[in-house]
């Protein structure tokens, strides 16, 4: 394994950021300093003069499609294709084809990531309305967590039972996802527009039908019952304003037992893009409104919302240009959400070092992962560096998914990830990958 000296950065981690250099020895970090010397002549020294180094991304929430969806993605696919957005690390989620629903489906994964993923990898295991006594037999220190779709999406693998659910949540020691959206209140407002419109209903009521108040009925549900067992809740992909209020910022994340995610798309996004997006930038939840928009961007930075992700969930192109009914709900992010965080940056949304607390400080804090998610002597070597300064524009020809397609697809971005580390291996450098390295299995300190 090859030692690397990285020179001149401006490395961000905890809050701060300081310019300096990085060592990496043996996968890991094995010194941070003002100025490091170069020990051997077979140290590679990259000079990162004007760049940020940060740890990378942690991500928390992605839908890689393997196994049994794999005309869509595969989890090496994927898993290179986050590489070159500085994603070093994932948590995939279970509703593949078979549904990662037992103990065995689910190592099935794991081997499967073992020996394709370029990214450090866990998955979710699925929860259904009848597979407690598989929940209960699931270590909590080998797994990121439970997955629970409270409202039905992709995979239909929908929990509405409510004594199963309390059952759940009330003898699981697993940390629990959910996909929050009520139901029946989308089944209404869907019947009422189809009813209007056929199939081809138009994708402007995409929001009207997954509305405001479907995703607030799930979420205050879940929370509430969260309270009531004392189970650990993470709700996922925070779409609307109105859910923000749900949670607090009272204590620090680690004591927190309720947390929330939002996605690139939610803070990216808003209504008026379906005119010129279509199903493109169809996901369940819905892109809402400004307003929904602005709330999720104040509760994140006043900490109610704990962590970034990207929902990264891909289709074919031919499949997200059936008409709103037979459209999929989803789309490819992993490439591009650090690239456009920093965008945001630039235009004063959001601080580089928010940035990093929210793609990587948090989700290690929060999923307990042994040894990620810092610039710290000892840790794995997981970093990411970006040029502030290389203006790119998302094209075809660069895109990295399997299905081809971005919703950024035009979008010009003025910085750019140069080179991702995953545990000390050179994996991503300047739109090549240079070597395949060795991703792992995260580990958890629970």
């Amino acid at each position: 394994m090859q030692t690397i000296l990285i020179k001149n950065a401006q490395i961000v981690n905890e809050g701060t950021i300081t310019q300096g250099d990085v060592l990496i020895q043996g996968g890991r970090i094995a010194e941070v300093s003002e100025s490091i010397s170069v020990k051997s002549s077979e140290t590679k020294v990259i000079d990162a003069d004007g760049q940020y180094l940060i740890p990378g991304m942690i991500d928390d929430q992605v839908h890689f499609r393997e196994p049994g969806l794999t005309h869509k993605a595969t989890i090496e696919t994927e898993s290179k294709a986050a590489v070159a957005g500085g994603i070093t690390s994932f948590i995939e989620m279970p509703n593949t084809v078979p549904q990662a629903t037992t103990i065995e489906l689910l190592e099935e994964k794991f081997a499967i990531a073992k020996e394709t993923s370029w990214a450090n990898y866990s998955f979710m295991f699925g929860g259904t309305n009848d597979n407690l006594d598989e929940i209960l037999k699931v270590d909590p220190s080998n797994v990121a967590g439970l997955k629970l779709f409270l409202g039905s999406s992709t995979g239909n693998m929908l929990v509405d039972n409510p004594k199963t659910l309390e059952n759940i949540f009330s003898k699981t020691k697993l940390l629990i996802s959910a996909h929050c959206e009520d139901e029946a209140t989308i089944q209404k407002n869907l019947a009422k527009y189809k009813a209007i419109h056929g199939d081809d209903i138009p994708i402007e009521l995409h929001p009207v039908i997954r509305s405001v108040d479907a995703c607030y009925i799930s979420s205050s549900r879940a929370i509430e019952l969260a309270k009531k067992t004392g189970a650990r809740l993470h709700v996922f992909h925070l779409s609307t304003e109105k859910e923000t209020h749900l949670f607090d910022n009272k204590k620090p994340l680690s004591e927190k037992k309720i947390t929330a995610e939002v996605c690139i798309h939610h803070l990216w996004f808003t209504d008026t893009d379906y005119a010129a997006k279509g199903t493109k930038i169809k996901w369940n939840p819905a892109v809402k409104s400004e307003a929904d928009r602005e709330g999720l961007w104040k509760a994140l930075l006043d900490d109610r919302i704990d962590v970034i992700a990207t929902d990264h969930a891909p289709h074919t192109l031919e499949e997200k240009e059936n008409v709103y009914t037979k459209a999929p709900s989803g789309g490819p992010l992993v490439q591009h959400a650090l690239e456009a965080l920093f965008e945001m940056s630039l235009k004063g949304k959001i601080s580089i070092e928010k940035i990093v607390e929210k793609t990587a400080h948090n989700p290690a804090i929060l999923f307990q992962i042994k040894d990620r998610g810092y610039i710290k002597q000892g840790y794995k070597a997981d970093l990411v560096l970006v040029d502030p300064n290389a203006p790119w524009t998302v094209k075809k020809d660069n895109i990295g998914y399997k299905c081809g397609w971005s919703p950024f697809e035009g979008t010009t971005f003025k910085s750019r990830v140069t080179h991702t580390f995953v545990n000390g291996v050179l994996v991503y450098d300047n739109g090549k990958f240079p070597n395949r390295g060795k991703a792992e299995r995260l580990a958890f300190d629970r």
